[in-house]
């Protein structure tokens, strides 16, 4: 996964195809609500690449101004852009389900900007560092209040999958649940770098969500 900057490469660019073809499916299928959702597994892929190049910049082998963009790039992916693409996908896609899951998940899309806001401007007012520890990157940043942030970004993200009310977005939604748990328990430093690897791993199920007949998918309201 994210444990050195090949394995970023192979994860990243298998993710970023599977992320190509998620799109192509829901173009195909002509419903364009589901294309923010949809581009998760590319957003993801191509974050994984981009923290390839992190790894060469922090092993050396990147000069230090490419090395600093790249740092920035993947720090605005994985902070206050998820925080909002996951919910507003959920949302978007939930044209379907009753007023009570809607309203729930518009408070999600809400808390989502909350959580966005202030990483946003963590993200533009501070230098990003990432340093390798044990075969994993620790990204420093400077976020005020990490504990509550952090736990507003997982109820955004996570628990908009979980009441989607699809079976397959509520099964990505308790693979990236356990993604989560299982990083802050083996991966404490280097929590967010990881979790966002096992979160592009989980995203390949969009690509049969994509392909699975709504009435096979939808749970009840």
């Amino acid at each position: 996964m994210c444990w050195s900057a090949r394995a970023d490469l192979v994860v990243g660019g298998a993710v970023t195809a599977v992320g190509v073809l998620c799109l192509v499916r829901t173009h195909r299928a002509g419903r364009p609500e589901r294309l923010p959702l949809a581009a998760l597994p590319l957003v993801l892929g191509v974050h994984q690449l981009i923290e390839a190049a992190v790894w060469l910049g922090a092993d050396g082998d990147l000069p230090a101004g490419p090395a600093t963009w790249a740092r920035t790039a993947w720090a605005v992916i994985a902070l206050p852009l998820l925080p909002l693409l996951v919910p507003v996908g959920v949302r978007r896609a939930a044209l379907d389900a009753g007023r009570a899951r809607r309203r729930l998940l518009t408070a999600l899309v809400l808390l989502g900007i909350l959580v966005a806001v202030p990483l946003a401007h963590a993200v533009a007012t501070h230098p990003v560092a990432a340093t390798a520890h044990a075969h994993t990157l620790d990204y420093r940043i400077g976020v005020p209040h990490p504990a509550l942030l952090l736990a507003g970004y997982l109820l955004a993200t996570v628990g908009a999958l979980l009441l989607s009310g699809d079976r397959v977005l509520r099964r990505l939604g308790v693979l990236t649940a356990g993604a989560a748990l299982l990083c802050a328990l083996l991966w404490r430093l280097a929590y967010i770098s990881t979790w966002c690897a096992l979160a592009a791993l989980a995203s390949a199920l969009l690509l049969h969500w994509t392909s699975a007949p709504e009435r096979q998918r939808r749970e009840g309201d």
